[in-house]
């Protein structure tokens, strides 16, 4: 396993972006001269300079110092609400999907319900009602709007496994419901939901991103989607001043990127059938080596159920 994160390139290439995002936001606003995000070096739109890197915004704020802050803020907004979101499914997922019968027809009811109405549009309703946006609260409004995907995807996975004969034996031994989705049914997941959760990451930063440029965001910080906010609002484009918006709008796209490949090589990794084939692939361009005609075991979803569990299970 080790040894095929280290030959995959999207895998490496993505944690090493990301990694210098993460330096970026945690260490830079420690350095001279970043330690406050409202401070006004500057004037309205000034141009880049060798005192202000990227300019600064309609405010006088220095954007980078902005830049660090914003993308701190929108991180911690994106890991609280993916793990929420992710939690939520999971547990909904995997309870609907091992009990069956009338639980399952309510809770896959209710999330087929939520999957039918636009998440975004339940965002903007309920972030127009907070009286206080915060980091926290908008960080649980997405992560309580977000998980019906991920529990239609678990429910799936934990249908197949329930039948398992590893689940049968360990049900035999006296083991109740709760002992077994947590020590035989999710172990055998851990690939799709660390896959999950690396997508609802993403999502929510594009949410809360987008939820600011509507002036619904976080009120008293910055973030990445509150600088395209005053950035928007202060006709920044029409005023020529592309430090205000470009930085931010890199930034995200940068993140969201990294984050997708990021997921795209875990399922390179944890399906079988996906490795597989692009070992059959290299195998084929080499001359004097026939394609490896190896079948691959199948999987449920997009992460394979036959794999070995992380921790726990019945062996």
């Amino acid at each position: 396993m080790l040894s095929s994160f280290r030959h995959n390139t999207r895998f490496q290439v993505s944690v090493g972006i990301l990694l210098v995002v993460l330096v970026f936001a945690l260490v830079g606003p420690f350095l001279p001269g970043r330690g406050d995000p409202n401070a006004l070096p500057g004037k309205l739109f000034d141009p880049p300079s060798w005192k202000l890197w990227l300019g600064s915004d309609n405010f006088g704020h220095d954007v980078l110092t902005q830049l660090m802050y914003g993308t701190r803020t929108s991180l911690v907004i994106g890991i609280v609400a993916g793990a929420v979101a992710t939690l939520i499914g999971v547990v909904i997922g995997s309870v609907s999907g091992f009990r069956g019968g009338l639980l399952d027809d309510v809770l896959s009811g209710f999330t087929n319900l939520l999957l039918a109405i636009p998440v975004f549009v339940i965002l903007i309703v309920l972030s127009d009602a907070l009286s206080n946006r915060n980091i926290v609260t908008m960080a649980l409004v997405i992560g309580a709007t977000s998980w019906p995907w991920t529990a239609r995807a678990v429910r799936a996975q934990s249908t197949s496994l329930r039948v398992r004969e590893h689940v049968d034996v360990a049900r035999l031994s006296g083991a109740g419901t709760a002992r077994l989705i947590l020590l035989e049914v999710l172990p055998y997941m851990a690939s799709y939901i660390s896959m999950a959760f690396v997508l609802q990451l993403a999502a929510a930063i594009l949410a809360e991103a987008a939820l600011s440029l509507l002036g619904l965001g976080p009120s008293n910080v910055v973030s990445l989607g509150i600088m395209l906010h005053w950035a928007l609002l202060w006709e920044s484009v029409r005023n020529g001043a592309w430090w205000a918006f470009v930085p931010p709008t890199l930034l995200l796209t940068i993140v969201s990127f990294s984050l997708l490949l990021l997921q795209t090589s875990l399922n390179e990794v944890f399906n079988p059938r996906l490795r597989t084939g692009g070992a059959t692939r290299r195998r084929a361009l080499q001359p004097g080596l026939a394609p490896a005609g190896a079948a691959a075991p199948v999987g449920v979803g997009v992460a394979p159920v036959e794999a070995e569990p992380v921790s726990g299970g019945h062996q």
